[in-house]
């Protein structure tokens, strides 16, 4: 995220990132060098001129300048049902021959080509960079049409059907929602899927008195949990899992970060190669011009 703030914004404004160590585990599962490396298989195969790349925003600076190097674009969870829409319309259309390769989540991708464009699991493949070809045959690849990379959000991971079960079980006329992220066998079993946005207008607009449990990072679920104590609000895991490398930008680190700024000195820039923040303008600026957006 502050790689794309330091793209998007001016020459003029500077990026600080309060503590180095954040990031996203998720945007660590794909690096450029197994992605170019992918890329190659897929021109091997044949497929590369009829493959649009669609990275989620939770990505390298590098793998979105890839994807704008390749024609493609930046999605978020709110909007990757537009993103997908639109990849598939450069390579002929949902009904044709055409192929997206997403990353680096999974679950979003094929989540959104199952649910939203009413594509089947068979039309999904995993493409594991640390396998030879991926893991999959030259047909696999070529009859696929979503192209999933093996990455993954380890927070959204670790929900399951047994837990949907579960706190059925528990809370009576319980509704279920969760993110885009989950895996398909949680988003499936649930009443409500969504991005955060979603989450947050869901239990606004909710009745007084209805329960929910929510499959998300448990940071949103106690913010909305606080914000609508006329709701029951649950957490769909029994077991805690704060996102590990979100939770390091905390309180002391951006106080130190800002009395540094008021000090005269700027700490923890970002800074983005400047041909990578070309490309990956590229396809941020795609993502911008989507129809809706």
């Amino acid at each position: 995220m502050a790689e794309s703030a330091d793209i998007l914004t001016s020459d003029a404004q500077q990026v600080v990132l309060p503590d180095l160590a954040a990031g996203c585990s998720m945007a660590d599962m794909a690096a450029i060098d197994q992605v170019e490396d992918a890329w190659d298989v897929l021109e091997e195969v044949g497929i590369a001129d009829s493959t649009i790349p669609v990275t989620y925003m939770n990505s390298s600076a590098a793998i979105k300048a890839f994807t704008g190097r390749h024609g493609g674009t930046v999605c978020t969870s709110s909007n990757a049902e537009v993103a997908l829409r639109w990849a598939f319309d450069q390579v002929g259309g949902i009904d044709g021959t055409g192929k997206v390769l997403f990353l680096p989540d999974q679950h979003l991708g094929r989540n959104t080509a199952v649910l939203k464009l009413a594509m089947s699991l068979d039309d999904c493949v995993v493409f594991d960079p640390r396998k030879p070809n991926g893991g999959l045959t030259d047909a696999e690849l070529r009859d696929a049409r979503m192209i999933l990379w093996r990455g993954h959000c380890s927070v959204h991971g670790r929900f399951s059907a047994k837990n949907v079960d579960d706190i059925r079980a528990a809370v009576p006329d319980v509704n279920v929602l969760v993110h885009p992220e989950c895996k398909h066998e949680v988003v499936t079993a649930a009443d409500f899927v969504g991005s955060t946005e979603y989450i947050i207008r869901t239990l606004e607009a909710a009745e007084p008195g209805s329960s929910w449990a929510i499959g998300t990072e448990l940071n949103l679920v106690r913010r909305v949990a606080r914000a609508h104590a006329d709701k029951q609000v649950h957490y769909l895991d029994s077991t805690v899992c704060f996102c590990s490398t979100m939770n390091r930008i905390d309180l002391p680190h951006l106080v130190w970060a800002m009395e540094s700024l008021v000090a005269g000195r700027v700490v923890n820039r970002i800074v983005v190669d400047a041909d990578d923040a070309h490309w990956a303008r590229v396809a941020l600026d795609q993502m911008l011009a989507l129809p809706g957006v």
